[in-house]
């Protein structure tokens, strides 16, 4: 609270400054120096607005540890009664409702942070954990257009998925060529190459998984990519 209140201090403390300023440069009425001055003044808000985001990410960042608590509590067996000491839940769609309601809350309470765009990812996983579609769509969708890359990939995967489910495969398939095309730490070319290869598979085009499948073994042998593809081709040849 001590630090907030030295920042509001700074804020009062510069807006007496610049509406000092301001009375000065309207009282000599040099153009010039007006401009100057409302440049420098732009630069302050600008500057002044970063800082306030940030702050305000950090509190959102605080937020979004404890509904990632809830998200990830054990689901507890069947007829095992709940204890008060470790957060636990009956079923998956408890959770995933307990969890769902804090990350809308967080997105929709930090605008234009980074860690909004994070709770809002969460928010349509868990939409679509609850069987709602249309939101968790609309959620992804919202966070596939961020230019935070790193989380923009994860949501055009998630949503590569919902295409699938719900029969919209040639769409599904241009997310999945977009992040071959443009991998991310989060969605690397690799991940997008399975994903786009498995859904080959299911919509009965196993020449164009096999391609795929190829592809990877060529590009880095050694790996455990390429043992997981040349198991899926071995599959594939038994088919």
């Amino acid at each position: 609270m001590r630090s907030y209140t030295r920042h509001q201090l700074k804020q009062d403390s510069f807006a007496t400054s610049t509406a000092d300023t301001i009375s000065w440069a309207v009282e000599n009425r040099s153009a010039v120096t007006i401009a100057a001055i409302a440049v420098a003044v732009i630069l302050a808000i600008v500057i002044g607005g970063w800082a306030y985001i940030g702050y305000r990410d950090s509190q959102a960042k605080s937020d979004l540890a404890v509904a990632l608590q809830k998200y990830g509590a054990p689901i507890r067996p069947a007829g095992t009664p709940a204890t008060a000491d470790v957060l636990s839940y009956g079923t998956t769609q408890e959770r995933d409702q307990a969890a769902n309601a804090e990350f809308v809350r967080i997105a929709n309470k930090y605008p234009f942070t980074q860690t909004s765009q994070v709770a809002r990812y969460f928010a349509g996983l868990t939409f679509r954990g609850l069987n709602n579609n249309a939101e968790a769509e609309k959620d992804l969708q919202e966070v596939s257009g961020s230019h935070y890359k790193e989380i923009a990939s994860l949501a055009k995967l998630a949503l590569a998925g919902i295409y699938h489910d719900t029969n919209r495969n040639m769409q599904a398939i241009d997310l999945y060529k977009t992040l071959i095309d443009h991998p991310t730490i989060s969605v690397g070319k690799t991940s997008a190459q399975m994903a786009l290869a498995s859904l080959y598979e299911a919509m009965g085009r196993p020449d164009d998984a096999r391609h795929l499948y190829e592809q990877m073994t060529k590009e880095s042998p050694a790996s455990i990519v390429a043992q997981i593809a040349n198991q899926k081709l071995q599959q594939l040849s038994k088919n």
